[in-house]
């Protein structure tokens, strides 16, 4: 028997002392390795962490309390949090180009919850507490903490629409954000499926947001971040930008000039997961008059950090500073439109014609299912995707009119240019042999044999480009 890689032997007894306390999670856990390695990820917010990601959160540094910051915190003996942390704000800084980070929120929701808050203490808590001559809220009388709280509730913000390719937590009724505040959305050039820059500034002269969102989930193209600055600073506004998607395109020298929003935005947030490639966490990035309100995280919406997921979001952060990633970064944009040629010349619609950056959204309308009925076909035939909706959705966010895909995930495992023609052709052939069962927007009809010919293709078409090759588990 050969001898393992310290890779293969590390996962190995990790799932050997899983297994010793419950078996059903250490299978779980290979199979979903397996069912990884056999599917074309084409969901664009996934990716494949390094095992030096994977590892170093599965550690003692997660047995630690640290609420607080670098050199204060609450708990004793936070000394190599404190070192964890420093180096990942120190890489996270570098690679971004950014003057200030802050590594410790656990989603990118909790990011831009972060971002939020931080901007109403800045423009809200501050002049109110000059005004009663307070140093900190717990200061205030009854009657002026109740005038605050009505000032944070009275706060305008103007965010991209969900069906236009923004996220729910832009303003979305459903999300904290919506109810946070008095929300208006801005959408996109039905003509073009492009962002209106013209239309935005008209809608920010006449609100008169607080807050500005700049950044999407399910938009494919770039956006311009000088002209969303121009828009801001006409109206007075914070400048905010959710860059959670296309960060490993900013990281990546990929976004350039104005289409990244570090130097032109007042704060930014993240996921580090995602097109950066990291572990499933947040990043928040301010310029410096912001930072001591961002260091406010918690106590202010976030809990006790997790040490071992910031050492994570280090070794990640350390990883995309290597030349290489600035290949992949930009493999990720050419494979994307690769993808969207190879579907366009087959008579598939998209939304806005193309794509400039690491996703595309397909319009199934012409096939006449809907998104949710073409994401379980397209499941069953081995291509994981997402059902996404499009501009004026009819169908609505449930079972939408659009499929989101994307490329970092196929771009970590090697594929390039050809495969994404082939992977284009597979995504048409089982959309075009599905169709709906009556009465239902989620059932459906597709040849099993079609669909299990279409997933023995696309396994076929992943095997000479193995997930985890290091990694070996018996």
């Amino acid at each position: 028997m050969p001898e393992l890689n310290a890779e293969s032997t590390a996962f190995r007894a990790a799932l050997e002392v899983v297994r010793s306390v419950e078996p059903r999670i250490a299978d779980a856990i290979a199979q979903e390795l397996t069912d990884q390695r056999e599917s074309l990820k084409l969901i664009a917010s996934e990716n494949y962490a390094s095992p030096a990601v994977l590892l170093a959160m599965g550690n003692w540094l997660s047995d630690k309390y640290a609420e607080g910051t670098i050199g204060r915190r609450f708990y004793a003996g936070c000394q190599n949090v404190d070192a964890v942390e420093s180096i990942a704000v120190e890489h996270a800084k570098a690679l971004f180009g950014a003057p200030y980070a802050y590594v410790q929120p656990h989603s990118g929701i909790d990011a831009n919850l972060v971002a939020y808050w931080a901007i109403l203490a800045d423009r809200v808590e501050v002049p109110y507490l000059k005004k009663f001559e307070k140093r900190q809220i717990n200061d205030l009388t009854d009657a002026e903490w109740a005038e605050l709280r009505q000032a944070f509730g009275n706060q305008r913000l103007l965010g991209m629409s969900l069906d236009a390719g923004g996220h729910l937590t832009h303003g979305f009724r459903p999300n904290i954000s919506g109810k946070m505040f008095d929300q208006r959305s801005y959408g996109v050039d039905m003509a073009t499926g492009q962002i209106d820059y013209a239309a935005l500034r008209e809608t920010a002269r006449e609100f008169k947001p607080a807050v500005i969102v700049g950044g999407y989930s399910a938009y494919p193209r770039k956006v311009n971040f000088a002209t969303l600055r121009e828009i801001a600073d006409e109206v007075g506004a914070t400048f905010m930008v959710d860059m959670a998607h296309f960060a490993g395109l900013v990281a990546g020298g990929v976004f350039t000039g104005d289409f990244n929003p570090i130097p032109h935005a007042h704060i930014v947030t993240t996921t580090t997961h995602k097109s950066l490639r990291g572990p499933r966490g947040g990043a928040v990035f301010c310029q410096p008059e912001l930072s001591a309100q961002v260091d406010r995280g918690c106590p202010m919406v976030l809990g006790g950090p997790l040490p071992h997921v910031m050492a994570a979001k280090a070794i990640a952060f350390a990883e995309a500073r290597r030349p290489e990633f600035s290949t992949y970064a930009q493999q990720i944009v050419t494979n994307s439109q690769a993808l969207a040629e190879g579907l366009l010349k087959r008579g598939v619609r998209l939304v806005s014609g193309g794509t400039d950056n690491h996703l595309v959204l397909i319009d199934v309308h012409p096939f006449g299912i809907t998104g949710r009925q073409a994401e379980q076909a397209l499941l069953d035939s081995g291509i994981v995707t997402n059902r996404n909706a499009i501009p004026q959705d009819p169908n609505g966010a449930w079972y939408t009119s659009g499929i989101r895909i994307g490329t970092p995930a196929l771009t970590s495992r090697g594929l390039g240019v050809a495969e994404m023609d082939q992977i284009a052709e597979l995504i048409h052939n089982v959309l075009s042999a599905t169709t709906p069962a009556e009465g239902s927007k989620a059932k459906f009809n597709l040849d099993p044999a079609l669909a299990d010919r279409i997933s023995k293709q696309a396994t076929e078409l992943l095997a000479p480009f193995p997930l985890y090759p290091s990694v070996d588990l018996g």
